[in-house]
C-alpha cells in the first residue's frame, strides 16, 4: 500500500506552507531521508525529506498553498529499486510523445483549411486587446490567412507611447514566495499599525578601527572568528538596554510587557530574502561568543538551514544596511518589537575635535521606535548610549581590560 507523505507542521502558529519547488519528479525511485522538496512557510524555507524508500507521486503543483498534514505525495514502497538508468525510458517518451504531437497538429492543419475568415475578423486574441483599447477593427489591417487580424497586428495597433529603443522589452511575471509575502505584511503593518518614528546620530568609529587594527588578527588565530564591528554594537545595545528598558519592551493589547533579557535579532539577507534570526541573552556573550553566534546564524541563513525557532522571540532588532553601502536609512521595526538599530556605511568626514577640523571614520545610525512605548527621552538617549559605547569602547564594553575582553 502507497505510504501517504503528510506536510509536517514547521512551527508553532503555521497552518500552511507553500511547494516551492519540487527536487525530484512524478515518478522517480526515492530514498529515505532523500530531499524531495522545498517548502516555504511565512518564516523560513524547508527541506522536505522522504519518509520512505519507493517510487513517488506527486499529488500538488510547484506554487500550491497546502494545509499542514495535508497529503502532497505517495510513495509506493513495494516498487523495487532500479539497478541504473534505463535508457528506454526516454526513448519510449518520446516515441509515445512524436504521434500524440503529430496527431494533434494533423487536425489543425486539417481545420484551418476548411476555416475561412471574412477580411478585416479579428482573432479572439486580438479582439481582446482592439476592445480593451477601443480601437475599432474596421481601422486595422490584417496580415493574417484571408485578411484576418492576428494578436501581433492588434497590438502594432495601438497607439505609441513613444519610441521604443533597441534593446529588448521583455517582462516576467513572478508569483512572490511565501515568505516574501509575509515579510511583505509584517512591514506594511509596521507602518500601519505602530506609531513609528525614528532618530539620527553618528558615531565616530576611529577607537573601534584601532583596536580591530591592534587585535583582529591575534583574536581570529585564538577563537577562529574575525572580530568584526556586530560584536561592538551588540554589546553596545545590550548596555543601552539596559539604561533604557522602555526600547526592550513591546505592547501586548493595553499592556506593556518588558524583558529582563535581550535577544537581539540581526538582520540578513538569505537566498530567500530577509531574515532574521536571533542571537538568544546577548547580555551574557563575550565579543567571542557574539562573533561565533552572528557567524553560526549567517551560514545557516545562507545556507537556506535556518529554522522558524532561530527566527522567533528578539526583543530588539539591528539591521547594518552598510554592507551594501547605504549611507542613511530608517529601518521599519520588526513586530512586535518596538525598535530597530540601523547601521550604515563607514565613510571617512570632516568632524571637530578639540577646536580642530580631523578627518574621521563616521558612521550614521538611526533608531526607529514606537512612540506609543517608546518616548523622545528614552529614544534619543538609548541612541546617545550606543554612540557613547561606540566611540569609548575600551571604557564602557571592555572594562578597562582590553585583553581580557577580548579572551586573548
Amino acid at each position: 500500500m502507497p505510504l501517504e507523505m503528510k506536510v509536517p507542521s514547521p512551527g508553532e502558529s503555521i497552518t500552511e506552507v507553500e511547494i516551492a519547488q519540487w527536487l525530484v519528479e512524478d515518478g522517480d525511485y526515492v530514498e529515505k531521508d532523500q530531499a524531495i522538496a522545498e517548502v516555504d512557510s511565512d518564516k523560513a524555507t524547508l527541506e522536505l525529506p522522504a519518509e520512505a524508500s519507493g517510487v513517488i507521486t506527486l499529488k500538488a503543483e510547484e506554487g500550491d498553498a497546502v494545509a499542514v498534514g495535508e497529503v502532497v505525495c505517495l510513495i509506493d514502497t513495494d516498487a523495487p529499486k532500479p539497478e541504473g538508468v534505463e535508457p528506454s525510458k526516454e526513448e519510449s517518451k518520446e516515441e509515445t510523445n512524436q504521434p500524440a504531437s503529430e496527431e494533434k497538429k494533423e487536425p489543425a492543419k486539417t481545420e484551418n483549411k476548411s476555416k475561412t475568415y471574412a477580411t478585416g475578423t479579428p482573432s479572439p486574441a486580438a479582439k481582446k486587446i482592439l476592445d480593451e483599447k477601443g480601437i475599432d477593427p474596421a481601422t486595422v489591417s490584417g496580415t493574417g490567412r484571408d485578411g484576418r487580424i492576428t494578436k501581433d497586428d492588434a497590438s502594432k495597433a495601438i497607439p505609441s507611447m513613444g519610441t521604443p529603443g533597441l534593446g529588448g522589452r521583455g517582462s516576467e511575471r513572478k508569483k512572490l514566495s511565501m515568505l516574501r509575502r509575509k515579510v511583505a505584511e509584517r512591514l506594511v503593518a509596521a507602518k500601519n499599525e505602530t506609531a513609528m518614528l525614528t532618530t539620527f546620530n553618528e558615531v565616530d568609529m576611529g577607537p573601534i578601527f584601532e583596536l580591530r587594527k591592534q587585535y583582529k588578527e591575534t583574536f581570529k588565530e585564538k577563537h577562529e572568528v574575525s572580530l568584526g564591528f556586530m560584536s561592538f554594537f551588540t554589546l553596545a545595545v545590550v548596555r543601552a538596554l539596559e539604561l533604557y528598558p522602555d526600547v526592550n519592551s513591546m505592547i501586548d493589547g493595553d499592556y506593556k510587557i518588558t524583558y529582563d533579557y535581550k535577544d537581539i535579532s540581526i538582520a540578513v539577507s538569505g537566498p530567500k530574502g530577509l531574515m532574521v534570526p536571533v542571537i538568544r541573552n546577548a547580555e551574557n556573550l563575550t565579543f567571542r561568543g557574539v562573533e561565533s553566534e552572528v557567524k553560526r546564524l549567517a551560514l545557516r541563513a545562507r545556507d537556506g538551514e535556518i529554522t522558524v525557532d532561530e527566527m522567533t522571540g528578539g526583543t530588539f532588532t539591528i539591521s547594518n544596511g552598510g554592507v551594501f553601502g547605504s549611507m542613511l536609512s530608517t529601518p521599519i521595526i520588526n513586530p512586535p518589537q518596538s525598535g530597530i538599530l540601523g547601521m550604515h556605511n563607514i565613510v571617512e568626514r570632516p568632524v571637530v575635535k578639540n577646536g580642530e577640523i580631523v578627518i574621521a571614520p563616521v558612521m550614521f545610525v538611526a533608531l526607529s521606535y514606537d512612540h506609543r512605548i517608546i518616548d523622545g527621552r528614552e529614544s534619543v538617549g538609548f541612541l546617545v548610549a550606543v554612540k557613547e559605547a561606540l566611540e569609548n569602547p575600551v571604557e564602557l564594553l571592555m572594562d578597562n581590560d582590553v585583553k581580557k575582553a577580548l579572551e586573548l
